[in-house]
């Protein structure tokens, strides 16, 4: 099967890529390259550089190649950012997703999976929160994905796709050999921040801020989901053999069910790490809610799906490895 990834050099897009080769897929990675990389990509893997908003590019693509299915993972996906940029985060997450999907339109192909986000659900009425739980983002981040959601209902619903979008929770970790990880050029993710703190070390002074600390949670602090980046892209194969098979358009929840604060991602990094993790408070951020956690019942139901990395630990053993081999990032790397 002929699979275009796009925003397949990215941190889940390039686990998601590299997973489907090894399972004997044939991707294809359109990526613009300005958040992704061309080395977190194996070599094997085709590499298209450009932009969803170049409509010529994605016509001459669809044209040229022959998918079967398309998966989207190129979106901004900062909420602090969001609330800043509005109008950046609109154009980028939903109308150059528009050109995808009128491409996709015209070549006659039928299948997508879609990155969606937790954020569509806003500040959550009940823990966990399952694919019934009412959709009220409140960033511009959450609303961009919530668009693009009920854009593809309108668009099944007219015959013209299938889809499958899952609703991550919060995407960490890396591979097991500490040769794959996260490598944002702007890091807003906190798994890699802590870490990145731990590396500098407690006598620099604090270089880790956490963003309130009067929540309505146990330790006042925010409460997120983790869930491991390559639970994350088995997900996506299991997506793509849905719609394979003929499976119906499905939006699904994508988390462990567990909870942890900010101040317990920090304890745990200290453990794993052996060190010192430096950090000040400061004001909540806009935007964030104060728990979010998963109702993962629906995909482990449907499509089998179960996290392999299942513990807080374990993720961030893998993230720790790649991070402390990686300081650099890919920058290191040979692609």
């Amino acid at each position: 099967m002929d699979v275009l990834v796009v925003g397949g050099a990215g941190y889940i897009g390039s686990f998601v890529s590299r997973m489907l080769l090894a399972e004997g897929y044939r991707p294809t990675v359109l990526d613009n390259l300005s958040l992704g990389h061309r080395a977190a990509l194996d070599p094997a893997i085709p590499l298209v550089t450009g932009d969803l908003a170049d409509a010529g590019l994605l016509g001459r693509l669809f044209s040229e190649r022959h998918f079967d299915a398309v998966m989207h993972f190129a979106a901004l996906a900062s909420v602090a950012e969001s609330v800043q940029m509005p109008l950046t985060y609109y154009r980028n997450n939903v109308a150059n997703t528009l050109n995808l999907l009128e491409a996709m339109r015209h070549a006659g192909v039928g299948r997508f999976i879609f990155s969606s986000s937790a954020a569509i659900f806003g500040s959550p009425e009940r823990i966990p929160i399952d694919e019934h739980h009412p959709a009220r983002p409140i960033n511009p981040y959450g609303r961009s994905k919530l668009m693009v959601e009920e854009i593809l209902q309108d668009a099944a619903a007219a015959g013209d796709l299938q889809f499958v979008a899952l609703r991550y929770f919060n995407a960490a970790g890396a591979s097991r050999d500490g040769r794959m990880g996260e490598d944002h050029r702007c890091e807003t993710h906190l798994i890699p921040l802590v870490l990145k703190a731990a590396l500098k070390g407690a006598q620099n002074g604090p270089t880790l801020k956490v963003f309130g600390t009067d929540y309505p949670t146990p330790d006042g602090t925010c409460v997120r989901d983790y869930i491991h980046v390559s639970d994350l892209a088995r997900a996506h194969l299991l997506a793509l053999d849905h719609l394979a098979a003929g499976g119906a358009s499905a939006a699904f929840n994508l988390g462990n069910g567990k909870g942890f604060s900010v101040m317990e991602v920090i304890a745990t990094a200290e453990k794993v790490t052996g060190r010192r993790v430096a950090f000040e408070t400061a004001a909540r951020r806009d935007g964030d809610p104060p728990v979010l956690v998963a109702a993962a019942d629906r995909i482990s139901r449907e499509l089998g799906w179960q996290p392999a990395f299942p513990t807080l630990e374990v993720i961030i053993e893998t993230a720790w490895k790649w991070h402390a081999s990686h300081p650099g990032g890919y920058s290191a790397v040979a692609a």
